[in-house]
């Protein structure tokens, strides 16, 4: 089961991964931070402006892991609804972050003019662990679909689902890391039986519209914010980022429903998914969780103004 071969030291060369080889992968996961202390603690003190709500809750032998969304007070049958969420993939931190400081600094200002959904941390076990997949080796941003063997995306399933059909937006906060290269995606392919294929980390911030119903203009006026906080992402030399077609400058497209992806659920009109780059030596953290609160301030705005 220890075969560096495959690109990652877990797994046999061709073959998918059983039972002892998630179990060992398990093993090797180490918590890392408290999501108590980093997420808990900041939505309890949102309580009093919000209403906060624990939509879900997940067992693991690591321990329980309640699930909670901020709401807006007062919400109205008569506005859109806006969703944001963070943390699908937990290790992605200003997801998380940024979704957090976008409820504290401004989601007040909104009142009367939309209900907003805020999921800061989807992910809360692979937040503790800076990891990408939840305990059973599964990414949780590839399987939100009907059934789904994720319990982090089907209890966000359930809370989205009374809404569907009054989303005009929703936003999915996340990160592309070093560690997307060195870590997760040969992971991935070790797990799958592939071959690993070394890829580029693009330097910068860049989204990811949906190919079934693309909205280029929201995605530009979300990256003109954006680039007030950081740069955006440069093509590579293929004229791609991260093996997607650019479509227009710090723009790719994917296939949402079909992939599984978090930002499908909700059926909005302007749906967008935000990439950080992190690791950058042109950027903070700080900088990349006030980059996530711009996009979703943009995003928000964009919206309004065009529903």
């Amino acid at each position: 089961m220890d075969n560096t071969d495959v690109g990652y030291p877990i797994g046999n060369a061709g073959q998918p991964w059983g039972n002892a080889e998630r179990v060992l992968w398990l093993s090797r996961q180490v918590r890392q931070r408290s999501y108590e202390t980093d997420v808990l603690q900041a939505i309890d003190q949102l309580g009093s402006r919000f209403d906060v709500s624990e939509y879900g809750r997940l067992e693991y032998a690591q321990g329980s892991f309640p699930l909670f969304s901020i709401r807006t007070r007062n919400w109205r049958d008569d506005l859109p609804v806006v969703l944001v969420t963070g943390g699908v993939h937990g290790y992605e931190t200003s997801g998380v972050h940024g979704a957090l400081r976008f409820a504290e600094q401004h989601m007040a200002d909104l009142a009367g003019r939309a209900n907003i959904l805020v999921v800061p941390c989807v992910s809360p076990w692979a937040y503790e662990r800076i990891q990408r997949w939840n305990p059973n080796a599964i990414d949780p941003n590839r399987s939100f679909y009907d059934n789904s063997p994720s319990g982090e995306s089907a209890a966000l399933l359930r809370l989205v689902a009374p809404l569907r059909g009054r989303f005009l937006m929703h936003i999915d906060l996340h990160e592309t890391t070093d560690s997307d290269e060195t870590e997760f995606r040969p992971a991935l392919a070790a797990r799958d039986g592939k071959v690993f294929e070394p890829g580029e980390v693009p330097d910068g911030f860049y989204l990811v519209d949906d190919t079934g119903n693309p909205q280029p203009a929201f995605q530009q006026a979300v990256l003109a914010a954006v680039s007030t906080v950081t740069h955006i992402a440069p093509t590579d030399a293929s004229g791609e980022i991260i093996g997607s077609p650019v479509v227009a400058p710090g723009v790719i497209e994917y296939a949402l429903k079909e992939l599984g992806l978090c930002a499908s659920i909700t059926g909005a009109r302007y749906t967008t998914t935000t990439e950080v780059y992190p690791d950058s030596p042109r950027a903070t953290p700080e900088q990349c969780i006030q980059a996530q609160v711009a996009a979703v301030r943009a995003a928000i705005d964009y919206a309004l103004a065009h529903a």
